[in-house]
């Protein structure tokens, strides 16, 4: 699927990966609808992008606040064809010392935001045939993150959703579409900046293998959008990781510890 003289969608678009995507989207000639929590940052890339884009901030942590959103974008630019599930954050650590807003926030930004697109925008694809729904997840949906308990749990509960949505919808016109990356030059791999990893997860993500520019991993998407598959894989890396994972889950649980200690 090519995007020109599409509507498409992406949540967290006033910096890294949602930008990026934002802009290379328009240059395709799509309708790009954006949307994140920061509306400075968010009405800058507006007008990077000119006229025919929809941008309004949106608070995901407010199960209103998405689907509001979304039927003001159709409102503004058409029946969407395709949403992007990009705004995401790194909070918490342990358990143990990690308070239960931070993980309500993990679960309502990282997951529930997805679920809720999803059932704002199901019955119109259904009807029409089509719709393309993308999950940036993480690798650390299909591996772990080592640190982040929230961001772990909270992103392998975004591949599982992506994978029932394929599964359950996937034959009636729904393309779904998980990108899982490693390491990406944006504001989470920045300790101390709001939403990003702490300095243990930052530097393991750093230590595991090239951290790509945003522009990389928007290409990746768009040229995910053209094919079939279901993971979209940034870093070729992943899927090795994944197989050595499936194959020996215990050797690899004990290689991440090795990791873990190493770094620490």
């Amino acid at each position: 699927m090519m995007v020109a003289e599409r509507t498409v969608v992406v949540t967290g678009a006033a910096g890294g990966i949602g930008r990026a995507l934002a802009l290379r989207c328009a240059e395709a000639g799509a309708r790009v609808a954006l949307t994140d929590v920061r509306a400075d940052d968010l009405a800058a890339v507006a007008a990077e992008l000119g006229g025919g884009v929809f941008a309004a901030a949106c608070d995901l942590r407010d199960p209103d606040a998405l689907p509001g959103f979304l039927a003001d974008a159709a409102d503004h630019l058409g029946p969407i064809d395709v949403f992007v599930a990009n705004a995401g954050v790194a909070v918490g650590g342990d358990p143990i010392d990690t308070p239960a807003g931070v993980w309500d926030l993990a679960l309502d930004v990282n997951l529930r935001q997805h679920v809720a697109a999803a059932q704002a925008l199901l019955p119109g694809w259904l009807e029409r045939g089509e719709g393309w729904f993308v999950s940036v997840a993480s690798a650390a949906g299909v591996l772990t993150q080592v640190g982040s308990a929230p961001y772990a749990v909270s992103k392998h509960a975004a591949v599982a959703f992506a994978e029932w949505l394929s599964v359950t919808y996937g034959d009636r016109g729904v393309h779904v579409r998980c990108v899982c990356p490693m390491g990406v030059a944006t504001d989470m791999l920045e300790p101390g900046r709001p939403g990003a990893l702490d300095d243990l997860g930052a530097r393991i993500v750093k230590d595991a293998g090239e951290v790509l520019a945003p522009d990389e991993v928007a290409a990746a998407i768009l040229d995910g959008l053209a094919s079939d598959a279901f993971l979209i894989l940034p870093h070729p890396e992943v899927l090795t990781f994944m197989q050595r994972k499936a194959t020996n889950y215990d050797r690899w649980l004990a290689g991440m510890r090795r990791l873990q200690g190493q770094v620490a």
